[in-house]
């Protein structure tokens, strides 16, 4: 069913009322006709003041109407096909009056007075049948139609229900939704707000950590200096995986926050609609939409317990000689921890070649 939002006005629209104006302009004066109008023989109109100058140019022996002299008549011929008007003694005032074209003027000059297409007469017309306002749905194509199209029109065979209750059913469904929406986004915003919590405390938990590290690595010799920076970063790298994600995470539950609050704009604007069928237009995709987005699945949350830094914690009550072995408790990622002994390896083999080189010394 195709249907269009037409306007009717008596004269229609802009285009239309220039295509009218054209027809209602005097061939004589080349201005709008001017009462009263006569309709020639040959079905052409003319203002009779025009037609009786036209006359009386060609007939200027005819004795004016008023005279006490009575003419036989006269001819003239039409200005626009030149079919010759023969005139009984009466002239011009022997023609009829186009009482229809006068009207027509009267209509046009109202209509031009006042702006087109105005709130009050736009309606929803049926494509097929122009003149039927679209009045009824059909259930089976879900679509608006009009009573014609029923009758003996494309959906003859299908089932149809009244505008007005379709309307309601539909509007009632999208006002469901949008609730659901709206619950759906408290909850997001809930879920957000949580997780911005356990950033907040991911860094003061990691900030604590480093003041730790900071108190205890001071009472330490030099030698300490590089294993606390390698602490450090192994600190701020996983402080910075953890925020990573719970920030990306933070971003898809946003992302989705104004896609639903759009959406929900947008639904809340249509059923604002007046007009039933323009609403139902786009109702039943703005449903679908809804009922689509309140079924998002989003990323679960971080687990219980992973804004916890406690695994970085240290100990400072090793020996001296036990310094360079100094590492985070157990509970490091495997991977840290194969780091950690790459760079103890490393160190190792450092302390040997220092051992060697120390060793000359010591004899002397």
């Amino acid at each position: 069913m195709n249907f269009t939002v037409g306007f009717k006005p008596l004269l229609g629209d802009a285009h239309s009322m220039d295509n009218l104006e054209k027809q209602l302009i005097c061939p004589i004066c080349l201005e709008m006709f001017s009462k009263p109008v006569v309709i020639l023989p040959c079905q052409h109109n003319l203002c009779r003041k025009c037609a009786n100058d036209v006359f009386q140019a060609s007939n200027p022996l005819w004795q004016s109407r008023g005279s006490t002299t009575v003419s036989s008549g006269g001819r003239f011929r039409c200005p626009s096909c030149r079919h010759e008007v023969v005139l009984d003694r009466h002239g011009v005032y022997g023609l009829q009056r186009n009482l229809l074209v006068e009207n027509i003027i009267d209509i046009y000059k109202q209509e031009s007075s006042r702006p087109l297409h105005s709130k009050a007469e736009q309606h929803l017309m049926c494509e097929e049948h122009e003149e039927e306002k679209i009045n009824i749905y059909c259930l089976s194509c879900e679509v608006p139609t009009c009573s014609l199209c029923k009758v003996f029109g494309a959906h003859k065979d299908c089932e149809v229900a009244p505008l007005p209750t379709i309307y309601k059913r539909q509007k009632s469904e999208l006002s469901d939704g949008i609730a659901m929406l709206v619950a759906g986004n408290d909850r997001v915003q809930a879920v957000i707000t949580q997780m911005e919590e356990v950033c907040q405390t991911i860094e003061d938990n990691s900030r604590r950590q480093k003041q730790l590290l900071n108190q205890r690595f001071e009472t330490l010799c030099a030698v300490l200096e590089e294993r606390k920076s390698e602490l450090l970063q192994a600190l701020a790298r996983e402080q910075e995986v953890k925020l990573q994600r719970v920030r990306g995470l933070i971003r898809q539950y946003g992302d989705h926050l104004e896609s639903s609050s759009k959406l929900v704009e947008s639904a809340i604007q249509s059923m604002e609609e007046p007009q039933m069928a323009l609403y139902l237009q786009q109702a039943k995709e703005l449903i679908n939409k809804v009922g689509t987005m309140s079924k998002v699945e989003l990323a679960g949350r971080p687990e219980p317990g992973y804004e916890s830094m406690e695994q970085f914690t240290v100990s400072v009550e090793h020996v001296a000689e036990m310094l360079r072995t100094i590492d985070f408790q157990p509970g490091a990622s495997g991977e840290e921890e194969d780091e950690d002994m790459a760079m103890d390896g490393e160190e190792g083999n450092a302390g040997t070649e220092e051992e060697r080189l120390d060793g000359p010394e010591g004899l002397h």
